[in-house]
């Protein structure tokens, strides 16, 4: 890649607690490299290293566009603490790639939501606008092509959900603790999710059974046994350690009811996993129907879905009849392989394009 090619174009980033997602845009907005690696940063900021050397072997460019989720791992005291951390990591990172001759100059801005990109300098005093704005990033991306939409993206660990009107992003909470209360931000995702966070009773077998309070499995687990999530999402390490394969799941499946996987066919853990899905599906429906609550008319409402789990948003789209969209018809890319995985990247990607248009 020529320098006069790089100069030309935006690296998005999303650094989140467990993966990290980037996506390269040319000057016109169209996506040149998508990739989402799995980043467990609850064990150190090495993993972050090793992510961004992954990426950064694929990806040049001098613009860097960044968002984060990452400052709420456990290895940071506070939000504050991990934004700045990672902020300072990752300008450094970038910094040690342009003197080591690998990319041009860089330009590292962070994505401050409302407050829109600052530099490394502004990091410190816009912490609170830093922190898990990725979600904001989506919606106003999206925001000004929809008259009136529901975004809802399902994801790894946590799913987010926005109302946006007349180009405007309607939402009534802008951290976490708001939008938990609010409803705009449900901890339940279709990878890392424990399964008896979903419920304490399921139906198996012609009875409701009580769901052991134990970590033995995942949502991963559920929709590996569904044929709902592609390999590639399933990043995550399971929850024994174990392979992911549909016999392992099964295996995880069957201990949540106290269960062996020999104590069944493979037919009756497809059956329980289904049990597990609607369970889930009715947990993002609670919520759904709390945003859908505050319009004084949904007719012209439709669902945007994004993320691993979007297979969730169109089913809940079509149970509640209201048009289904992807998050895929907002992105310029003219390779389906390199547009599927920026789908997976979309925060990546929405980062990327208000950079470009900022």
């Amino acid at each position: 890649m020529s320098q006069n090619t790089r100069t030309r174009t935006v690296i998005g980033w999303d650094i989140g607690g467990a993966h990290v997602k980037a996506v390269m845009l040319n000057a016109a907005g169209h996506v040149l490299a998508a990739n989402q690696v799995y980043c467990p940063l609850w064990r150190g900021l090495h993993e972050l290293d090793l992510a961004m050397d992954i990426i950064l072997r694929e990806f040049n460019a001098e613009n860097h566009q960044v968002t984060m989720t990452g400052e709420l791992a456990d290895i940071f005291p506070n939000r504050h603490a991990g934004v700045v951390q990672i902020a300072q990591f990752v300008a450094q990172k970038l910094f040690n790639q342009k003197l080591a001759g690998q990319t041009p100059p860089c330009n590292v801005k962070f994505y401050a939501g409302n407050q829109g990109f600052v530099g490394i300098e502004g990091v410190e005093s816009n912490t609170a606008e830093i922190a898990s704005m990725n979600w904001l990033a989506s919606t106003q991306y999206i925001a000004h092509n929809v008259q009136q939409g529901l975004f809802i993206d399902v994801g790894s660990t946590t799913t987010d959900i926005a109302l946006m009107r007349d180009g405007k992003v309607l939402v009534r909470g802008f951290n976490d603790a708001t939008r938990m209360q609010c409803d705009e931000l449900v901890y339940t995702g279709v990878v890392r999710t424990p399964l008896m966070a979903l419920k304490q009773k399921i139906a198996f077998a012609g009875q409701r059974v009580n769901v052991a309070a134990e970590h033995f499995a995942t949502t991963a687990d559920v929709y590996t046994l569904t044929g709902d999530l592609a390999a590639a999402e399933n990043m995550a390490e399971t929850a024994d350690g174990a392979d992911k394969s549909i016999e392992a799941s099964a295996r995880r499946i069957a201990r949540m009811i106290g269960h062996d996987a020999q104590d069944a066919p493979l037919s009756v853990w497809r059956n329980l996993a289904c049990a597990f899905k609607s369970s889930q599906l009715n947990l993002i429906k609670q919520a759904v129907l709390m945003q859908i609550s505050r319009l004084d008319d949904s007719q012209n409402l439709q669902f945007i879905g994004a993320g691993a789990g979007e297979f969730l948003v169109r089913e809940l789209a079509k149970q509640l009849g209201f048009k289904y969209v992807s998050v895929s018809d907002f992105i310029h890319a003219e390779n389906h392989a390199i547009k599927t995985l920026a789908q997976v990247c979309f925060p990546a990607y929405a980062v990327a394009g208000l950079g470009l248009n900022s």
